[in-house]
């Protein structure tokens, strides 16, 4: 691959790395220990992702446990799961805290599906950006002494880099719309 093309190449994987890990803390009905992923506890004065305060574990489908290191710190977890967007209230037993997820509806499943989709389209956007960019870059070589052929040839791989991560976009989405609808 031209090094010219390299650092699209790597702008456009980041994009759809970005994508799927997002989409790994949209909760699909079964409990996922990444919803817990963007949420932070108060650790002695410090923001800390919660993984690193304690065991994250899945016991039943529908549950996640959560075994802090310090049995002072369940109220912080509580409170940072509340402020969260997780959207459900942990219960604890005075050392452990337990998630439970309720089924999810027909309609909230829909809604999972268009904002699974309306992220995947921004995800597209943000390749096509990137082309963008890149044929900008490329038009500027001209004035270098590249010849029209090689613009139009790297122009060319850039076409067919952004339609291949389209479609990994493109299945991403349909991946994880299946995993919501099915019940």
């Amino acid at each position: 691959m031209d090094e010219r093309l390299k650092v699209y190449d790597e702008k456009m994987k980041k994009t759809v790395d970005y994508l799927a890990s997002d989409y790994a803390t949209i909760r699909a009905g079964r409990a996922n220990p990444h919803v817990l992923d963007k949420i932070k506890v108060n650790y002695y004065g410090t923001p800390t992702p919660i993984q690193q305060v304690g065991n994250i574990t899945v016991p039943e489908a529908r549950m996640i446990q959560i075994a802090p290191w310090e049995k002072s710190l369940i109220k912080e977890i509580e409170k940072a799961i509340m402020s969260s967007d997780v959207g459900i209230t942990p219960s604890n037993d005075g050392s452990i805290i337990r998630l439970v997820f309720p089924e999810l509806t027909e309609e909230r499943r829909k809604d999972l599906v268009k904002e699974v989709k309306k992220k995947g389209e921004e995800g597209k956007v943000a390749v096509r950006n990137i082309r963008r960019d890149g044929n900008d870059a490329f038009k500027k070589l001209a004035k270098e002494d590249v010849s029209e052929d090689q613009i139009k040839q790297l122009g060319d791989e850039l076409q067919k880099m952004t339609d291949k991560f389209i479609k990994e976009i493109d299945k991403l989405v349909d991946e994880k719309s299946k995993e919501i609808l099915t019940v």
